[in-house]
C-alpha cells in the first residue's frame, strides 16, 4: 500500500488486531481538511467506510481491478470519480460536494490524481481526463525529480512511484521529464535506494531521515520497484529471468535498482511468506502482525520483475490468511488481491476459495457488465500493465465495448451537465 492508503488501513488493522499497532509509515501531509462527508455516502462510491482521505483512491483501484477480470463499471461509479476531478486536472482524496469549485482550500492530492489517471487509462472514453491528470502531475514535479504527497510537499518513494506508473500509462517518456539540474524521475527513487552490502540493501526507504540516514519501507520498496520498472498498478508478470541479485555501483540503471529491491523481496520472502508489521514509534512492545496489504504489494512486485516463482509461497499464504482483511479493508484491500493473482496469474475468482471479483464488485454499484476471463488464464509472457490497453487490442477492447453500449444512451448528457470547475 502507498502511504495514502494507509490512513483508510488504520480502522482495519484495528478491527484485525486489536491494540496492534498498525503499519509504520512516514507521516502524510495534511492540510486544510476538504468538507466532511455526510452520513450517506454517495450512491456512485465504493465502500462504506468515511472516504474523506482514500475515497478518490478506492474507486481507482476497484476500477482497475475489475477492468483486468473483464468487469465493466457501473456508469453511474464512472461519473462519480469523473466528477471528483478539478479543472486543473488534479483530484483531492475526497470532495463530499463536487459541485463546489475547487478553489485555494482545495488540498490535492498527487496520489489520488496518479491512481485516478491509471484508472481512466483503463476506461474506454476517459482518455481526456486521464491526459488532464498526467498535465496537472507533470506541472508540479519536484526540483529533484520526484514527487511528494502534496504538490510542494518533499518527494517521497511511493508518491513517485505511483506517479510514474501514471505517465507511463498515459504514455509520457518518463526519461524526459528532467529537471534543472537532470534529475529524473527515476533519479529521485534510485536516491532513496539502500546500497547493496548494507543491512536491508537493495530496499528502498520512504524518505531520508533527518540526518539523511536510509530506512528500508516495504510500503515505499514495493511502490518503487513498479516505479523503476515503468509500471502502473495492475501490472502483469513479466517474463521469467535469473534470480535477482544486489548490484553495488552509482550508476545503476533504474531496472538494476528494480531488480536489487525484487531481490530485497526475495530474500525477504524466502524467510518468512508473509511481511510483518514494524511496530509504530514509542508503542509497547508486542508479538509483530502480519502486514497483508505490503505483502500482496511484495508479491505484484516480484512478478513485473520477473519472479513469480519467489512470490508462489505468499501467493498461498494470501490465499489461507487474507479473507478476514480484505473484507475489512473494503474495496482497496480487495483490489490488492486481485493485483496479486493477475501478476502470478492465480484465479481471482477462487482465491482460497472467495471470488474476489465478487466481493469487489459487491462494495459499488451492480458493474455494467461481467465477463469470465478467458480460459486458460495467461500465466507468463507480456509484461504490461493491465494485460493489454485499449490501445492494443485484448481484454481493454471487449471492456470499451461493454463501457459503449451502456454509456451511449445516456452518460453523454449526464457528463454534460457536470458542473464547471474553477482552479486557482
Amino acid at each position: 500500500m502507498t502511504v495514502r492508503r494507509s490512513a483508510a488501513a488504520l480502522a482495519t488493522t484495528a478491527v484485525l488486531l486489536g491494540a496492534a499497532a498498525p503499519v509504520a509509515v512516514a507521516p502524510v501531509a495534511v492540510a486544510a481538511p476538504n468538507p466532511s462527508p455526510s452520513a450517506e455516502l454517495p450512491s456512485g462510491l465504493y465502500g462504506t467506510t468515511d472516504p474523506t482521505y482514500d475515497g478518490v483512491w478506492r474507486q481507482s483501484l476497484a476500477f482497475l481491478a475489475q477492468k483486468i477480470e473483464y468487469v465493466t463499471p457501473s456508469p453511474q461509479a464512472v461519473t462519480w470519480l469523473l466528477e471528483q476531478q478539478c479543472d486543473s486536472g488534479a483530484f483531492a482524496s475526497f470532495r463530499a460536494d463536487a459541485s463546489r469549485p475547487c478553489d485555494a482550500s482545495t488540498v490535492m492530492d498527487t496520489n489520488a490524481t496518479a491512481a485516478a489517471v491509471q484508472a481512466f487509462a483503463e476506461l474506454g472514453g476517459q482518455r481526456e481526463a486521464a491526459d488532464n491528470g498526467a498535465d496537472w502531475l507533470k506541472s508540479v514535479q519536484n526540483e529533484d525529480g520526484g514527487w511528494g504527497y502534496n504538490p510542494g510537499s518533499p518527494s517521497d518513494a511511493n508518491s513517485t512511484a505511483v506517479v510514474i506508473g501514471a505517465l507511463a500509462r498515459t504514455n509520457v517518456p518518463v526519461t524526459e521529464l528532467t529537471t534543472a539540474d537532470g534529475s529524473t524521475p527515476y533519479t529521485a527513487l534510485q536516491a532513496l535506494a539502500i546500497p547493496c552490502g548494507k543491512k536491508d540493501g537493495g530496499a528502498f526507504a520512504y524518505q531520508p531521515g533527518k540526518k539523511g540516514e536510509l530506512v528500508a519501507n516495504n510500503d515505499a520498496s514495493a511502490a518503487a520497484v513498479l516505479g523503476l520498472l515503468g509500471k502502473g498498478m495492475a501490472v502483469g508478470n513479466a517474463n521469467a529471468v535469473k534470480d535477482p541479485v544486489c548490484r553495488k555501483g552509482d550508476d545503476l540503471t533504474p531496472e538494476e535498482s528494480a531488480q536489487n529491491g525484487a531481490h530485497y523481496f526475495a530474500a525477504t520472502l524466502a524467510a518468512s511468506p508473509h511481511l510483518e508489521q514494524p511496530p509504530m514509534p514509542g508503542a509497547e512492545e508486542s508479538e509483530p502482525q502480519p502486514d497483508f496489504g505490503n505483502t500482496a504489494d511484495a508479491v505484484v512486485a516480484l512478478a513485473a520483475s520477473g519472479h513469480k516463482d519467489k512470490a508462489a509461497a505468499s501467493v498461498t499464504w494470501l490465499e489461507q490468511n487474507s479473507k478476514a482483511w480484505a473484507q475489512q479493508g473494503g474495496p482497496a484491500a480487495t483490489a490488492q488481491l486481485i493485483f496479486a493473482a493477475h501478476a502470478t496469474g492465480t484465479d481471482a475468482r477462487s482465491f482460497g476459495g472467495v471470488d474476489l471479483v465478487k466481493q469487489l464488485n459487491a462494495t459499488g454499484p451492480a458493474p455494467a457488465a461481467t465477463s469470465a476471463p478467458p480460459s486458460p488464464k495467461p500465466t507468463g509472457g507480456q509484461a504490461s500493465d493491465s494485460a493489454k490497453s485499449d490501445d492494443e487490442g485484448g481484454p481493454g477492447l471487449w471492456w470499451l465495448i461493454g463501457v459503449g453500449l451502456l454509456f451511449g444512451a445516456g452518460i453523454g448528457f449526464l457528463l454534460s451537465m457536470r458542473r464547471k470547475k474553477q482552479q486557482p
